[in-house]
């Protein structure tokens, strides 16, 4: 009995510990059923939405989604490592499920998932059942060929679940896309230096588009974290009305 018992025990206390690192997920209701939104770490999240699992990103190995549901969609954004992680896609079942990347990621699937990859474009818009997805624009400024994230490059994701709009917006500064944004109910914003934007370029961006509800995410750079909190303020000290949510996207 005891040999039985104590790996269970050590497994079950494993996967607990995972669990217990990660943010707890916040629920925001839709017309057709609560949203789920589970942060993962930096740029990584997950959605699930009317018996559906989207995975944004995902970076941290394997282990950081026991618990969660196999992804039916994969958003990819970008090329870098902590948006392309080649080792965290290889432990997930991914058997079943569509990759929704720009070029530049394809091509560096195609040889393993040629066959699950949805290519789309800035402007590109896909439909998958009743999800609905637009790549937007990410990218530096200025536009020049010393950026980090050339326009065209990556893609920063429009979805709308249920009727709640969503914006994700991958490695960007506060381009003229962002800022021109309307009705838009959840964004995550990305700020860290010298990759993406400050808190003052965020705080200016959300200011002129005004989601209802801001997770400021993919924060931490070199070699602080970025002032998520002073963030807040920046925003709310002008807007009361929009909502940023504050939570952490580094679990030890």
């Amino acid at each position: 009995m005891k040999r039985i018992f104590f790996p269970f025990l050590i497994l079950l206390f494993f996967d607990l510990s995972v669990n217990a690192q990660r943010a707890a997920p916040d629920i925001i209701e839709s017309n057709d059923g609560p949203i789920t939104i589970q942060p993962i770490t930096h740029g990584t999240l997950v959605l699930q939405w009317n018996g559906k699992t989207i995975y944004v990103d995902p970076y941290g190995g394997a282990d950081a989604f026991k618990g969660i549901a196999k992804p039916d969609i994969i958003l990819i954004t970008d090329i870098h490592g902590d948006h392309l992680n080649m080792e965290t896609l290889a432990g997930l079942d991914t058997e079943k499920t569509s990759f929704v990347v720009p070029h530049a990621v394809a091509e560096k699937l195609k040889r393993k998932y040629e066959k699950q990859l949805v290519i789309m474009k800035n402007g590109g818009i896909h439909v998958q059942g009743d999800i609905f997805i637009n790549a937007i624009p990410m990218y530096n400024l200025p536009e020049d060929n010393t950026s980090r994230h050339p326009k065209g490059r990556g893609n920063g994701y429009f979805l709308n679940l249920g009727g709640i709009a969503i914006y994700i917006s991958g490695d960007t500064e506060d381009i003229k896309e962002m800022r021109k944004l309307n009705s838009i109910d959840v964004a995550f914003i990305c700020m860290n230096l010298p990759y993406t934007m400050d808190i003052n370029q965020a705080a200016s961006a959300v200011l002129e588009f005004k989601p209802k509800i801001v997770y400021p995410y993919h924060y931490r750079g070199n070699p602080d974290m970025s002032d998520t909190v002073a963030f807040k303020e920046l925003v709310n000290s002008r807007n009361s009305k929009i909502d940023v949510r504050l939570r952490n996207w580094y679990p030890n």
